[in-house]
Formats: structure tokens, sequence, C-alpha cells
């Protein structure tokens, strides 16, 4: 990945407050932005490309308003991504963008600047938290049950690059946390996931790094993404709200106990992206819903409805969407009851005789996807669907 010069972001200028400014009981914008200004130098961890492409477009936008320069050649790979990044913010406000820069430095310093932003239907399945942090992935502890939320509504909860990594380390986190008996993963809003955000894909390319090493990359990600969730020892709840699609659905084969609302659905579209079958699917869908409906899903491109899901036995069960919350959240509860070294030690014995295939599996898929990904198959996919999008 190209290593953006921390000149992007780290070295503005500060601007100069109006003692005016003072005699607010709050801070006002461009306070909070510049304060942060002055954080970015002092990060416990430098920025990923992409966090500094964002940084770079929000103080462009909060201190000269909307792009007017001329989009740099095409073999200027890093203006044009510099470029790309800051217009797309389009007529932000300056004050919007000085918020959302304070808040994105808050947010890398470790600060808490908020709540998590938790719709009021997933909050009433995992009820009041004890323990919040927000972002694109939202986790909070309730219950004894640590709960990750896909926390991007407006993408559809698509999932970005920073989101698997950050994945990791929450189960990570969980494994090792003694309060911690059980994760569950949900989405906010009306969708669990759409998936990847194509959008990592394009990006990548911005850097100009060569597409095999993009390729290996990605699916090395992915492949560490899906190993986290093999590894991970505790039981494992999904609680599908709504639409799950691609990675967000394969993965569901590693799950102990999924619930699904009547308006879920089950998509898996590889084909028609020149991909193929990842997240162990192509090992635990066949055995969790037998071969043929498998091929349907994995090959064919079909949907899976919550009841038919749950007649194939993939879903645990399916409840009306008006009370999904409800139920979810009494199965919650008496999850949180149980004695959690007896749930560990139970799910260690059902899980070992298949440990090493879902590892071997994973390792397959992900092989396989590193080809896919470069060829001319899944490349006129991903242009097809920026044109369609009218993206490009």
């Amino acid at each position: 990945m190209l290593s953006l010069a921390r000149r992007l972001t780290l070295r503005p200028c500060v601007y100069r407050v109006n003692a005016a400014y003072w005699s607010s009981s709050a801070p006002s914008p461009l306070e909070r932005f510049n304060v942060a200004v002055t954080k970015v130098e002092k990060l416990p961890e430098e920025p990923s490309n992409d966090v500094k492409l964002k940084l770079y477009a929000l103080y462009k936008q909060a201190t000269a308003g909307k792009c007017s320069t001329s989009k740099p050649g095409v073999f200027d790979l890093v203006g044009r991504a510099k470029w790309d990044a800051w217009n797309s913010l389009g007529d932000m406000p300056k004050e919007k963008a000085q918020d959302e820069y304070s808040s994105l430095v808050d947010k890398l310093a470790g600060v808490s600047t908020s709540a998590s932003g938790a719709s009021p239907d997933v909050a009433s399945a995992v009820g009041s938290s004890s323990s919040t942090s927000g972002g694109d992935l939202a986790c909070s502890l309730e219950d004894n049950g640590f709960v990750i939320r896909f926390n991007r509504p407006n993408k559809k909860n698509s999932i970005t690059l920073d989101m698997y990594e950050a994945m990791v380390k929450h189960l990570k986190e969980a494994a090792e946390r003694p309060d911690v008996h059980y994760i569950v993963l949900t989405g906010t809003g009306d969708f669990f996931s759409s998936g990847n955000d194509l959008g990592n894909f394009m990006n990548r390319l911005k850097t100009g790094l060569p597409p095999e090493v993009l390729a290996k990359d990605a699916a090395d990600l992915v492949r560490k993404y899906v190993a986290a969730f093999i590894n991970f020892p505790k039981p494992a709840v999904a609680l599908v709200n709504g639409p799950s699609i691609g990675v967000s659905c394969t993965v569901l084969g590693l799950f102990d106990f999924i619930y699904a609302s009547d308006k879920a659905f089950f998509h898996t579209p590889f084909t028609l992206l020149g991909l193929n079958p990842e997240g162990c699917s192509s090992y635990t869908f066949p055995r969790a819903m037998g071969v043929a409906r498998a091929n349907r899903l994995l090959m064919l491109n079909e949907q899976l409805s919550a009841q038919e899901a749950k007649a194939c036995g993939f879903v645990t069960d399916v409840f009306p969407h008006a009370t999904f919350h409800e139920e979810t959240k009494k199965i919650l509860q008496r999850l949180s009851k149980l004695p959690p070294k007896s749930l560990q030690y139970s799910k260690a014995l059902i899980r070992d005789p298949i440990w090493a295939d879902l590892h071997k599996a994973n390792d397959k898929e992900c092989d396989r996807l590193t080809e896919r990904f470069v060829s001319a198959e899944a490349m006129q996919a991903v242009m097809n669907f920026f044109k369609d999008k009218g993206k490009l």
C-alpha cells in the first residue's frame, strides 16, 4: 500500500480563534478543529492511508471550502487520490468539516466523543450498554455479551478495510476478557450488512501498487478476518436485523446461533462479480443447508429468505420484524445466565473435529481470491457496478 507522507495531514497551520468564541460554554467547531490539528502530530499510531486521505480532505474542506482546483494528471496518483478525497465532500460546510475532522482525530487518539449511535431497535435488543464505543464498527458490553454492530446505515453497513482490521481486534479483545461470555454481531438500521464496500477496490487502485500486490493484500486481509471467527472460543450470536450480503453472510456459517428478522434475506453474489465463495462458505454452506441449496446461493447468486434459511437449518430461528429485538433480548438474557466455561468447553468439543478443515477451506478460498481479484471477469464486473451506480 502506498505510504502517503505525513505532510498530507500532519503539518497544517492552526487558524486563530477570535476571543469572542471563548465566551461560549461549549467549544465551537473551529475551536475543536484547532485543538485537533495540534493533536494529529501526537497520535499513538500513524493512521492508515485511507484515514490520512480522509483527514486531508476534511482539513482542506474545513479551511478552504469546496474543492475548486483542477484534477491532477493521470500519472500523479497521490495527487489524484488527494483530489478525489477532497472533491468527494462536495458542498459540505466548513463548520461540519471542522467538526468531523475533530471527531475523527479524537477517535484516533482514543477519546470518547459521543454515544455509539445505536438505533433504538438494536439498543432495545442489547439493553443499556455499560460500555460503549462508536465508529463504523460500534461496540458495547451488556449482560456479559460483547456486542459488535456494523454502524454505517447510510452505506447499508458495507464493510471497509478499516472495519476488517477493527473486527479482528474486537474479537481478540472479547476472547481475552473474562467479563465477556459471548459475542453478538448485528447491524444498525435496515441492513445487517451489504458486504464489501466496493469503494475499497477503487481506492486501492489509486495507490499505484501492482494489481497482484493489491490482490494478495486484500485476500490476506479476508483470510485474517475469517480466521478470527474460526478461532473465536466463546459462543457467537448473530442478530440478522436485515439483508445479509457477501462476506457478512458467508461468515455466519461460523456462528453458533443465528436469529433473523423476517425481513432479512441472505445473498452471496460472488459469480456476478467474477469472484468465488469466501468466509468458509464453500465448506459450511453445503453442510448447513445441503449441497443443492448451497450451489444455488454460491454459484447461481440466488437469495435465501429468512424463512427458507430456517427451514434448511441455516438459521436458528426467525422472528417478526416488529418483535425481533424484544425476542432476541430474551434469548441473550437467557444466554448470559448460563455458566460461561461450560458454554466455552461445549463449543470447543463441537468445533474441534472441523477446526482444521475450516482453516483449510479459508486458505483455499483466499488463495483463489488472490487470482480472482485481478481477473478480467472481476475487473469488468466492478467497473460495470460503478457505471450502473453512476460513479464513473
